[in-house]
């Protein structure tokens, strides 16, 4: 049975995967201040979660998030309700890979909420648009600096200036989302991605997983210095006997993965 954080939004484990569903369908999933600190709070305590080793964050309903509930904030303003710091610190701080599973639309505030996750997988359902310039609201979670890194500036300017819509097809071309598929088969892929990711040995995928946000905060050169150090930290804590027994789990799983 689901575990509810709150009505606006469900959160479930099974198999060390645990999917955070944002509830407010009507609206298009749109962050009020309730759901912004469901989501923060979710998030702090999946961070010391052992049963979450994978997180899905998706939404119900035709969007995955269309931003900030401007309904609400026209009544009530910006600074009103949870500080976006600590949303963005806890999403981003969680500490554990996260799949984006972009269901619908994902815009401005839902887009920036995306571009938080580690891997981003969409429907063909699935529509992007960043309408800070137009709100007269400039970015507070990162969007300006991770959509350029992924996209490339020229992409990112086109899209942040003329707050046009980006169909799933074109961000998958353009090395936004990794992949799309049917709105029916989004969550089960990103399921059985999870417990992929869940295979691997846990330490050195927290070790990688550090390494490649190291990477994308730093230069070349400091990144491989951070590699070099962590990696030989980390080699003094392998034996030959676990070497061995997982060279073994990987020609197996290589098999199971060979097409017939």
């Amino acid at each position: 049975m689901p575990d509810i954080e709150q009505d606006v939004l469900l959160c479930v484990t099974q198999d060390h995967v645990t999917t955070v569903s944002l509830n407010r369908p009507k609206q298009l999933n749109a962050l009020s201040n309730a759901l912004r600190a469901a989501i923060t709070n979710t998030f702090l305590r999946l961070r010391d979660d052992d049963e979450t080793h994978v997180i899905i964050l998706t939404g119900i309903g035709r969007g995955f998030s269309a931003g900030l509930d401007l309904k609400e904030l026209g009544q009530a303003g910006l600074r009103s309700g949870v500080s976006s710091a600590d949303l963005h610190s806890a999403v981003t701080g969680v500490g554990k890979p996260i799949i984006a599973a972009i269901n619908g639309f994902a815009i401005t505030g839902g887009f920036e909420l995306a571009l938080m996750c580690d891997i981003l997988i969409a429907s063909t359902e699935a529509r992007f648009a960043d309408t800070h310039v137009r709100m007269g609201v400039v970015p507070g979670w990162g969007l300006s600096q991770r959509l350029a890194r992924l996209i490339g500036a020229s992409r990112a300017k086109e899209l942040s200036f003329s707050g046009n819509y980006l169909d799933a097809a074109t961000a998958e071309r353009w090395g936004l989302v990794n992949r799309v598929l049917p709105a029916d088969e989004l969550l089960n892929h990103c399921q059985q991605l999870a417990l992929d990711i869940c295979s691997a040995d846990p330490l050195t995928l927290q070790t990688v997983h550090q390494l490649i946000d190291y990477g994308c905060q730093h230069s070349l050169a400091e990144g491989l210095q951070e590699e070099h150090k962590r990696s030989l930290a980390h080699t003094g804590d392998v034996s030959a006997k676990q070497l061995e027994a997982r060279r073994l789990n990987v020609q197996d799983r290589g098999r199971a993965q060979q097409p017939d």
